[in-house]
C-alpha cells in the first residue's frame, strides 16, 4: 500500500475537482496560468501512518501467515462495511454488517479453499442478498441488489486473489515462501506504481486522462506509473525468482495499468456518491477502501501472471 497521499483535505468534491486524487497531478494555477504542484494532505502524517501500514504487512507475510489471514479478514470486513455505509448515504439500501461478515468469511474460504472457496463464498454471499431483500418490498430493488452485490464484487471476491497468492507453494523463492515473495512483489509494484504516478503527475502532468471521473490525473502521471513499476517489477521477480528481465518489465507495465484502473473505480464510485474518502479511519489516506482501490484490481491480474505465465 502507498505511503503517499491522496490528494486535498477530506471535503466533498466540487464539478471540478478530483474525487480522488491518487497521483494528484496537479494543483493550484499560478498567475502565468500554468498548474503549480500540490501535495494535497499533510504528507509527513501520510507517510508515517504508510510505513508503519506496510511495516505490519510485511511483518504478517513473513514471521506468521495466520496473522496475515487476520489482517486481510478485517480489512476486506472493514472496506465492506465503509462503502456499505457510503452507498447507504447515497440512497442505496444495502446491508452494511452482512456485507462486512460476508467479506470476512470470503477471504477465509479462499484462504483454505482455494479458488473454489472463492468462487463458492462470493456466489454464496451474492444469493443471500437476494434472500435479505425478500423481506424489504419491492421499492428500490433494481437499484438495491446491484449495488450491494457490487461491494461484494469489488472487493471481498478481488481480495481474494491476495490470499490464493499467499497461499501458493508452486515456484521455488530463494529467500522466504513462495506465496508471501508473491504478495509483496505484488504490493511493492503497486507502491512504486502509485509513487511513480504521483512524482511524475506533481513534476510534469499537464494533461488530462480522465477529466470527468479524476480532472487530477495525468497522462504524465500515468507514464509514471509504468515506468516506476516496469523498472521496480523486473528488478524483484529476477532478486526473487530469477524471471527474465523482458517479464518482469511486462509484468510492472499490466500492474501499473490495472492499478491505474482500479484507482479510477473506485473515485467513479465515489464521485457518484458525492464523497472525497470511503471513510476517515486512517490519518493522512481515507478509509481503508481508499488505500486498497489499487490492490483490489491488481489482485487477480498477479495471480495470472504467477499463475500461468511466469511458471
Amino acid at each position: 500500500m502507498s505511503a503517499l497521499p491522496d490528494g486535498p483535505p477530506d471535503r466533498r468534491p466540487g464539478p471540478s475537482e478530483d474525487g480522488d486524487g491518487r497521483g494528484s497531478d496537479t494543483a493550484e494555477t499560478g498567475s502565468e496560468g500554468r498548474r503549480k504542484p500540490s501535495a494535497g494532505r499533510n504528507l509527513p502524517v501520510a507517510i508515517g501512518v504508510g510505513l508503519g501500514l506496510s511495516a505490519v504487512v510485511i511483518a504478517s507475510l513473513v514471521i506468521n501467515p495466520i496473522a496475515f489471514l487476520v489482517l486481510a479478514a478485517i480489512a476486506v470486513a472493514v472496506a465492506c462495511w465503509e462503502t456499505g455505509n457510503a452507498m447507504r448515504q447515497g440512497g442505496k439500501n444495502v446491508p452494511v454488517i452482512p456485507l462486512a461478515a460476508a467479506g470476512a468469511l470470503i477471504v477465509v474460504l479462499a484462504w483454505f479453499g482455494g479458488a473454489t472457496g472463492l468462487l463458492l463464498g462470493t456466489a454464496v454471499g451474492v444469493a443471500a442478498l437476494f434472500v435479505w431483500r425478500l423481506s424489504e418490498g419491492a421499492t428500490g430493488y433494481r437499484a438495491d441488489v446491484p449495488a450491494a452485490a457490487l461491494v461484494l464484487i469489488q472487493i471481498p471476491f478481488l481480495a481474494g486473489f491476495v490470499l490464493l497468492l499467499a497461499t501458493s507453494t508452486e515456484g521455488s523463492s530463494k529467500l522466504i515462501e513462495t506465496g508471501a515473495a508473491q504478495v509483496l512483489i505484488m504490493l511493492f509494484t503497486v507502491v512504486l506504481s502509485d509513487t511513480g504516478g504521483y512524482t511524475a503527475g506533481v513534476l510534469l502532468g499537464r494533461h488530462q486522462m480522465t477529466p470527468k471521473i479524476s480532472p487530477k490525473k495525468s497522462w504524465e502521471g500515468l507514464a509514471g506509473s509504468i515506468v516506476a513499476a516496469a523498472l521496480g517489477g523486473s528488478v524483484t521477480l529476477y532478486f526473487f525468482f530469477e524471471v527474465q528481465f523482458a517479464l518482469g518489465v511486462a509484468f510492472g507495465v499490466c500492474v501499473a495499468l490495472a492499478a491505474t484502473l482500479g484507482d479510477l473505480s473506485v473515485s467513479l464510485l465515489k464521485r457518484d456518491l458525492g464523497i472525497k474518502d470511503m471513510s476517515n479511519l486512517i490519518p493522512g489516506h481515507g478509509g481503508v477502501m481508499d488505500r486498497l482501490d489499487s490492490i483490489l484490481m491488481v489482485a487477480p491480474v498477479a495471480y495470472v501472471w504467477f499463475r500461468y505465465l511466469l511458471g
